[in-house]
């Protein structure tokens, strides 16, 4: 349990929490009401896969949930959108980890070449790593979680007795209302919440998966909620909100302030290791979910393919040489600003499975009217508030990100026609029973 564990709060605590106070600073006080809406939002989420992982404990999760649910063509999507948001993401990470890689050795940050060799170079150990199977990246899982919440912890419990309460006043230091503040910053935090559903993907490999999925979702949200609150509540108390605004390393400058500046490469240290331990699971991720969907004729052949450890490695091959493409582009002079859209791309397909997620608890919890009446409203109000929070979410990412969050999907569509065909899929099942 503790290593599906690791794999959730490993997958949520990535590059963003060590940026995040910075982003909320201009925001003042109120950006903790916005953390508290999402943290609930998050909560919620958590139960809702929880429950999900109880009654479908099959390897894929997010994937297989909406299948079972929905059915062949919504499990699609979701698969898609999924994969595609992983892969977007895990250039990301990588990303980021390079840089914070600069703070030791600075031509990692001001060499575009060498900083692109060395993230591809770390993208395909990790793969290698996951190709040798997943106890083995679940070993460097649980390793690289409990090195990267360290520093996080020690200033998240040891900041709060360097606050400054004036840090913390005037409440609203944007020029939003009160309710458009919280609306705005609970929108930022939500990325640092995607992943809680880490632990049900590779539930195949998973030790009594309807037992410790659900306890590792909720474990791993819980904590990462914690260190989420008390860590912006500490940076915000020990920087005053006009140098915080402006930091780009808040978690490194409040430890400065605290205890000197050699603290500050602790920190860095620490932002290194988040993020490689982020990028070690999420590469166990792109391997395992298009694998699922592979095996229900719904991905290519291809992805369904297992070494004798049981690893799909073409799967990891494929998504890695994704990712390495998405890379080259990112360090591609002039293509910096379509990178950072394609991040918002990969938060709005998190968030379309979420919302199918939802949609499929609801259905899964209607079949089974033969339930407890009382354990089945509560399912039914956790999937209906689950989907509220989700459609909430969708909305607040803009309606660029939707239009193109939605052309994304469809781009998946001639992948659909061309594999269900060929594996006898929905479609022609369909148009056999009507001719009979």
């Amino acid at each position: 349990m503790w290593t599906a564990t690791a794999l959730v709060v490993g997958n949520m605590i990535g590059s963003g929490v060590f940026l995040l106070p910075a982003s909320l600073g201009r925001f003042g006080a109120v950006s903790l009401v916005g953390w508290l809406f999402t943290v609930a939002g998050a909560m919620v989420l958590a139960l809702t896969f929880a429950r999900l992982s109880r009654m479908v404990p099959r390897p894929g999760g997010i994937y297989a949930y909406a299948r079972i649910g929905l059915g062949d063509l919504p499990g699609f999507l979701v698969a898609w959108g999924y994969w595609i948001s992983i892969c977007a993401g895990n250039a990301a990470i990588v990303t980021a980890l390079v840089s914070y890689g600069g703070f030791f050795w600075t031509p990692l940050a001001t060499e575009p070449l060498l900083g692109a060799a060395t993230a591809v170079a770390v993208i395909w150990f990790l793969t290698w790593i996951n190709a040798r199977g997943v106890r083995e990246a679940g070993v460097m899982q649980l390793v690289t979680t409990l090195l990267k919440l360290a520093p996080l912890v020690v200033i998240a419990t040891a900041g709060l007795l360097y606050l400054d309460p004036t840090n913390f006043t005037p409440f609203n230091t944007s020029e939003l209302s009160t309710s458009g503040a919280v609306a705005t910053t609970a929108t930022l935090t939500l990325w640092a919440f995607l992943g809680l559903e880490s632990a049900t993907v590779p539930a195949g490999h998973v030790d009594r998966p309807a037992r410790t999925i659900p306890r590792a979702t909720m474990l791993g949200t819980g904590l990462a909620a914690v260190v989420y609150v008390l860590g912006t509540v500490a940076v915000m108390g020990v920087i005053p909100p006009d140098r915080l605004a402006s930091s780009t390393a808040p978690f490194a400058d409040a430890a400065s302030h605290m205890w000197g500046a050699w603290t500050a490469r602790v920190v860095a240290a620490g932002a290194v290791i988040s993020c490689f331990g982020a990028l070690n699971g999420w590469i166990l991720l792109q391997g395992q979910l298009p694998m699922a969907a592979a095996m229900d004729g719904l991905m290519p052949r291809l992805f369904a393919r297992r070494s004798p450890r049981g690893t799909p490695v073409p799967a990891l091959v494929v998504s890695s040489i994704l990712v390495t493409a998405i890379v080259a582009t990112n360090y591609t002079k002039g293509l910096v600003s379509a990178f950072t859209f394609v991040i918002l791309l990969a938060t709005l397909s998190t968030l379309l499975p979420y919302a199918f997620s939802s949609l499929s608890l609801i259905r899964l919890m209607l079949r089974q009217r033969h339930r407890n009446p009382r354990e089945l409203g509560t399912g039914l109000a956790t999937a209906a508030l689950a989907l509220l929070y989700s459609g909430w979410a969708i909305v607040g990412a803009g309606r660029d990100a939707v239009f193109w969050g939605l052309l994304l999907l469809i781009a998946g569509m001639p992948v659909y026609v061309v594999v269900t065909r060929r594996a006898g899929g929905e479609s022609e099942r369909l148009i056999g029973s009507g001719a009979e």
